[in-house]
């Protein structure tokens, strides 16, 4: 029967370093990454004693390098062993900091992922990064002094709020004035006798200006939309739906939300009817359509809404 054997030295195994392993351990423990020069010229990190190219002894010349550096592979580790350094997927990588020609084998931490989760988008080779030291007064000059590598800091999200007065003119305010009412308006250009809405006061195909009003219905259909999954606070839910609605008399498809159905089962060529608030919440505002939802019509064929795309 094989008999399990352990080979272990209980007090720890005691070497010296040298002078080069020891100055880039002691620059460590200092928070500082060295190389050293080559004879070539390349900046050897971690440093050697000797050139791994050519066997010849290095210089004397210690350089600074990072702390940034760029991953140049990586290998992930969605299913951390006890073993490890982290107790949450991970990945090793060869990391080059800035200034140096070498790379060095470390931990990459990406932040906290379920375990047997794949590795994130932004984990590629080129990805920036700088370590994470140990607090001073627990370092003791060996690699362990870097905690790990982690991404450098590219985005973040800053909390933005801009207030501002819009004056409608004319032609808008008398739309919102027909929306406060529960109706909606649009203009007829008297040339192309097109119905556009909202109303604009001008036909932007003819260039003539735009007086006669016309009354559409609050039913339509969708001639186009987008899947949004960025929240929004006027959206019932993410992922939402924008849309072109083609109004019921209208010629010019206008922008809406739609719900009452998933996402995914909106559609070009639906038909769909105005949800309005209750009246009590109404203003001169188009956001007293809170959306639009799917009725029970049969769909239009793409060929009739082609042309208002």
């Amino acid at each position: 029967m094989p008999t399990n054997h352990a080979l272990e030295f209980p007090g720890g195994y005691t070497r010296s370093v040298g002078p080069v392993i020891g100055r880039f351990l002691s620059e460590l423990r200092d928070g500082r990454l060295v190389g050293v020069r080559a004879g070539s010229g390349r900046v050897i990190f971690p440093p050697l004693e000797y050139d791994p190219d050519n066997g010849h002894a290095v210089t004397d010349e210690y350089v600074e390098v990072g702390p940034s550096g760029t991953v140049e592979s990586f290998a992930w580790v969605g299913e951390p062993l006890p073993s490890h350094p982290l107790d949450r997927p991970f990945a090793w990588a060869l990391v080059r900091p800035d200034g140096a020609d070498t790379a060095i084998l470390h931990v990459l931490d990406v932040g906290e992922y379920e375990r047997g989760a794949a590795p994130p988008k932004r984990l590629k080779p080129g990805l920036r990064v700088r370590p994470r030291y140990r607090a001073a007064a627990e370092r003791r000059g060996d690699i362990s002094d870097i905690e790990a590598f982690q991404p450098e800091v590219t985005m973040i999200t800053a909390p933005s709020r801009l207030e501002y007065d819009l004056k409608p003119g004319r032609a808008l305010d008398r739309f919102l004035e027909g929306v406060s009412e529960g109706r909606i308006l649009g203009h007829r250009c008297p040339v192309c006798r097109k119905v556009m809405v909202p109303m604009k006061g001008l036909c932007p195909k003819d260039g003539v200006p735009t007086t006669e009003e016309v009354e559409v219905a609050d039913t339509g259909t969708v001639t186009t939309f987008a899947v949004n999954n960025l929240p929004d606070p006027r959206a019932p839910q993410v992922p939402f739906v924008s849309a072109y609605v083609l109004l019921d008399g209208a010629d010019v498809a206008m922008v809406a939300l739609v719900s009452g159905l998933p996402a995914d089962q909106v559609r070009m060529g639906m038909r769909v009817r105005a949800l309005w608030k209750p009246r009590e919440e109404w203003g001169r505002t188009i956001t007293n359509i809170r959306w639009f939802e799917p009725i029970d019509e049969p769909d239009v064929p793409f060929d009739r809404i082609a042309e208002y795309m």
